[in-house]
């Protein structure tokens, strides 16, 4: 498989007074094409800071991020708002979806701001929310659907950007434990199925084993000795 993401001695620190903190130190890792990585801790450790960076939503201090040969610090505004717009999908523990838009409009949103015509967005819009198994809900507002189906919407919403790479961060924060289980298999069938990449970041370690590959990262940096069978609380 072909290396679509990795960084080289990622950085972030930030100024305290006199003293650096440091909410990442040397992070090196690699995604490739078609693969689930997650990366568990617990709060504050530095998940949330590297998922930012990844998405070029921030500036790493140091060191470099690469996006499939383009090195994202030599990129303009310009050039990472269209990275983002169709490279990389975002899902959130908060959903983020609009309240007043059906999950239909929800979803269909990212293409009507990239200016696709209404034909495809249609088309597009209707497959994405056949892959998370609520196209018979598309017209439901946000507050009529429940938390397991919001989320699946805010995925459908990334997926049909038909990004190369999905972040989630802490995507089933907000879910018991049987939707969480839900929503990392669905993550699993996207990587195997679409060949989408997906960089999940939670504090559930009951949930790794569907992984293709597990970090632990600990105050700002990774460490070895992943433990599936730890949770992380915050």
């Amino acid at each position: 498989m072909q290396e679509l993401l990795s960084t080289r001695n990622l950085t972030r620190s930030y100024k305290l007074g006199l003293e650096d903190v440091y909410a990442l130190k040397d992070i090196n890792i690699s995604v490739l094409s078609g693969q689930f990585i997650a990366v568990v801790g617990r709060s504050g450790s530095g998940k949330t800071t590297l998922l930012n960076l990844l998405g070029g939503l921030d500036k790493p201090t140091s060191g470099s991020i690469i996006f499939n040969g383009k090195t994202l610090s030599d990129m303009n505004e310009k050039e990472l708002t269209e990275l983002r717009r169709h490279e990389l999908g975002f899902v959130f523990q908060s959903f983020g979806l609009l309240p007043l838009l059906s999950a239909f409009e929800n979803v269909e949103l990212p293409l009507r701001i990239s200016g696709v015509a209404p034909e495809e967005r249609e088309e597009r819009t209707k497959n994405a929310l056949e892959m998370v198994n609520l196209l018979n809900r598309s017209h439901h507002r946000p507050h009529e659907l429940s938390g397991g189906e919001q989320q699946r919407i805010a995925i459908a919403r990334a997926v049909v950007k038909r990004p190369r790479i999905i972040l989630a961060d802490e995507p089933t924060g907000e879910l018991d434990s049987g939707n969480a289980r839900s929503i990392f298999g669905l993550f699993k069938d996207m990587v195997e199925e679409k060949g989408i990449s997906v960089l999940a970041a939670t504090h559930d370690s009951t949930l790794l084993a569907i992984a293709d590959e597990v970090k632990e990262i600990r105050d700002g940096s990774f460490v070895e000795d992943v433990k599936l069978g730890r949770r992380y609380r915050d």
